[in-house]
């Protein structure tokens, strides 16, 4: 049966007992919009930045986040077709689901991961099951506009969306600037849920209370009250949740645990040993940036050998050191007779707060950054090699002289997608300009060899002939990961060992000359028969 205007009589205009003028109830219905829009995205970007965390390459895990949830979106759409008949008490129940599992969906990601060792599957269900109940939003909260004041569909469209789109933009900065730094992950999804549940319920259940009945106002409170509870009790629930959840995934006990705006730092073990307060335990020290494993106690250190001593084999009176903001390669260098100066490019300075303050990270690089030889510059490593800065530091402010003897590139693991700028020909271009003339580039090059290789096409590109070299990994913390590097210059350079090296703090693994022949041929061995593309910012091929 039709109405005089051709439409069903669900779609029929009704006129409804506001508690506000039109006009104003239908600006707080657009003001419900933004605040339900701003939610969203941060529902979406929260769970892009646990999933870049737990699993890495941000590229990959912001695609899948992304396109689950707008296809899930438009099955949301479709869905609320068979809401319509009662927009208010449904668009209730959906904002209340919303705001919980919104709310909750980063705790249950954390807490899968930290228990099972899987984030993947858990991230797909929680980015499908937020889309859905997104997506009915618009077609309801459509339904409900046209209910205060009859609106030709464009316009209403119109407005509603352009609500929807301003709250998403205030979403995603508050997400990155307020939530992020100030309340982490965690909480910050909580407080999200919680203004979320607010903002859907009181909306309806005070303006479009005439279009409820008594029983069903009272139901909807109820879930809404139950939300809002839920929520709360896992705000308080939150640190000692953490806690645990942070000893089950690492693996022992946490002592420190920093948001660092976008950075998640987290630093386990090296405590005390049980001779006392003053003698950190260092080898069972763990550091972990976003997830992943940057420093293992004393493991690590023949990587940290292999990068500086071929790179040193030659003048080394002034050395750029790129990344290292935990020191370990610091204190690499500094055991080297004639290194006069050092300027440390960390990139990262919440890490490298930790590597001069932390007890046992301090004890680990051996107090590197209080010598006096040791300067730490402050910036994006890229911007810093770009800028003026980075130009005066390299040449000295009167005049070209003298750029840097040695620029060791001690940088976050290429396999990391957000990471490949730092691998690009632009990259590396602008650390052949802070060489002085005969200077030499160490790069590590993770621990693939596509990213050897890869690596090693766009130093070419760049201008430098590189020599690559890969050392067999060892059980370090549990990874057989073999290491691979590369020496540069704007001619090959010799790969050889400083002749006054000094000798290797851990006996058992020295790094010596026919260690390092050794360590050339097998990298040469495992050249590919074509070669491979340089990486670029535009291109960008370090991680594929």
């Amino acid at each position: 049966m039709l109405d005089q205007c051709g439409r069903p009589p669900a779609t029929r205009f009704l006129s409804l007992p506001l508690p506000l003028p039109a006009r104003t109830a239908r600006a707080v219905v657009l003001a419900a919009v933004f605040v339900c829009a701003a939610c969203g995205l941060v529902y979406e970007l929260e769970l892009v930045a646990l999933a870049s965390y737990l699993v890495g390459d941000s590229v990959t895990q912001a695609s899948l986040v992304l396109s689950v949830m707008v296809f899930a979106m438009g099955c949301g759409s479709l869905l609320a077709k068979r809401l319509r008949g009662r927009p208010a008490a449904a668009f209730v129940a959906v904002e209340s689901a919303l705001a919980l599992v919104g709310g909750l969906s980063v705790m249950a990601l954390y807490a899968v991961f930290a228990w099972s060792g899987q984030a993947r599957p858990a991230m797909i269900c929680c980015s499908f099951a937020i889309g859905v109940l997104i997506g009915a939003e618009v077609p309801l909260l459509m339904t409900l506009v046209q209910r205060i004041r009859r609106q030709d569909a464009g316009g209403a469209v119109a407005d509603l969306f352009a609500a929807d789109y301003v709250g998403a933009l205030i979403g995603g900065l508050a997400f990155s600037f307020l939530l992020l730094p100030r309340l982490g992950q965690l909480t910050g999804a909580l407080a999200t849920g919680g203004v979320n549940a607010v903002a859907g319920g009181a909306t309806v259940l005070w303006l479009f209370r005439g279009d409820l009945s008594r029983r069903a106002r009272a139901w909807l409170l109820a879930a809404n009250v139950g939300v809002l509870a839920v929520l709360a009790c896992a705000a308080l629930g939150a640190s000692p949740f953490e806690r645990v959840a942070r000893n089950a995934m690492y693996g022992g006990r946490v002592r420190v645990a920093e948001q660092a705006g976008a950075e998640e730092i987290v630093l386990t073990g090296g405590e005390g040993a049980p001779g006392g307060r003053d003698a950190p335990d260092a080898a069972a020290l763990r550091l972990y940036v976003d997830g992943a494993l940057v420093v293992c106690g004393a493991d690590g250190s023949p990587v940290r050998q292999a990068l500086a001593d071929p790179a040193l084999a030659g003048p080394h009176g002034r050395v750029l050191l790129l990344g290292g903001g935990d020191g370990l390669e610091l204190r690499e260098v500094l055991r080297h007779r004639g290194v006069r100066t050092v300027t440390v490019v960390p990139g990262d300075p919440a890490v490298a707060r930790l590597g001069r303050t932390d007890p046992g990270l301090a004890a680990l690089n051996g107090h590197a950054f209080d010598d006096p030889r040791v300067r730490v510059a402050e910036g994006d490593v890229f911007d810093w090699l770009r800028g003026d800065v980075g130009h005066v530091e390299a040449r000295g402010p009167a005049g070209p002289p003298p750029g840097y003897d040695v620029v060791l590139a001690d940088l976050p693991d290429p396999a990391r997608g957000d990471n490949a700028k730092l691998y690009s020909q632009e990259f590396y271009g602008l650390a052949a300009r802070a060489l002085a003339p005969g200077g030499r580039l160490a790069v590590h090059a993770g621990s693939s060899v596509h990213s050897l290789w890869t690596t090693e096409a766009t130093l070419r590109t760049a201008g430098l002939a590189a020599v690559p070299y890969s050392l067999a990994g060892g059980p370090a913390c549990g990874s057989t990961a073999d290491w691979e590097f590369l020496l540069a210059g704007a001619a090959a350079p010799r790969l050889t060992l400083p002749a006054t090296a000094p000798e290797a703090e851990d006996p058992g693994t020295p790094l010596t000359p026919s260690v390092l022949r050794a360590a050339a041929v097998r990298a040469l061995r495992s050249r590919p028969a074509s070669p491979l593309p340089p990486s670029t910012l535009l291109r960008p091929r370090i991680a594929e």
